[in-house]
């Protein structure tokens, strides 16, 4: 039986993506404490595939995931990405049953994700201003955490409240927006071999340019203009290699076997100064 691996532990968000995309009657899953070790896992052959959040609509990109992509220290050599998938989500405020409402005077602090915080910013602000938050690996260690304390409370998914005894529903449905939803992407090894032309295909690719060429990044954005290829999502991040130097990370819709993905690629290796395809994958459908 294959094997998944994601973002433990079950009740989280990733565990129920990973459950619609790969069900426990065909793969055998595995919950992992950070994303780096879903990376680690597949790069290892220990996970046939991953599931890793890449970015939310309201709070943007999973930096952790960015960074792991940018595999600066090359430990993810065969890692490629095999598809997409969306989930709605619904946050909601966990603790134990409590008289006096949600205060600072009731809450001593609040566990979650980075993420689930940055999605809930508005009602924190209103109804918690000033209680302390502890950011952890994920909703459902958060929901664990506060299950073991009456003085705290997580931001974490309703289905925690069935895994853990002492924890009841406080507030529903309290993210930024009713559309808030956090798309996940399936990476796997090279070995796994290369997806078929679908005709409403997405290719993930991470590149860097000259920096102190003018107009590098600029030359390197209009090959995507020229062959037709828009571009679906763009993030930087420091490559930590020179100082002000960025690793570009875009997505764009078209496979990377299409003839004119391979002229456009081809063209431009003159602009980078390095260049990485992880693969191309059919577009997702979105809930």
């Amino acid at each position: 039986m294959k094997t998944v691996a994601y973002l433990g532990p079950p009740s989280t968000y990733s565990h129920q993506v990973t459950l619609s995309k790969f069900p426990e009657d065909q793969y055998e899953h595995i919950p992992c404490i950070q994303i780096a070790d879903i990376f680690a896992s597949v790069e290892s052959g220990r996970a046939d595939f991953g599931v890793v959040p890449f970015e939310n609509s309201t709070n943007g990109s999973v930096v952790q995931t960015l960074d792991l992509f940018c595999d600066r220290e090359s430990l993810f050599s065969s890692i490629k990405v095999r598809g997409e998938a969306y989930l709605d989500v619904h946050h909601c405020l966990l603790g134990h049953p409590r008289e006096g409402g949600i205060s600072r005077d009731t809450v001593s602090r609040i566990y979650s994700h980075p993420q689930a915080f940055g999605q809930c910013e508005k009602f924190l602000t209103k109804h918690l201003k000033g209680v302390e938050r502890v950011e952890v690996s994920s909703t459902s260690k958060a929901a664990s955490l506060a299950n073991e304390d009456a003085s705290t409370v997580a931001i974490a998914s309703s289905i925690a409240v069935s895994v853990h005894r002492n924890l009841e529903i406080l507030a529903e449905n309290i993210e930024e927006r009713p559309d808030n939803t956090t798309r996940f992407l399936v990476i796997s090894k090279e070995a796994v071999g290369p997806s078929p032309i679908q005709g409403s295909d997405k290719t993930f690719m991470t590149f860097t340019v000259h920096h102190e060429q003018p107009g590098a990044l600029c030359d390197m954005l209009m090959v995507f203009k020229e062959f037709g290829m828009n571009l679906t999502s763009i993030s930087s991040r420091p490559s930590l290699d020179v100082a002000w130097n960025y690793i570009f990370l875009v997505e764009f819709e078209g496979h990377q076997d299409a003839k004119h993905v391979q002229k456009a690629l081809q063209k431009m290796k003159k602009y980078c100064r390095s260049m990485r395809v992880f693969g191309s994958y059919e577009r997702g459908l979105k809930q």
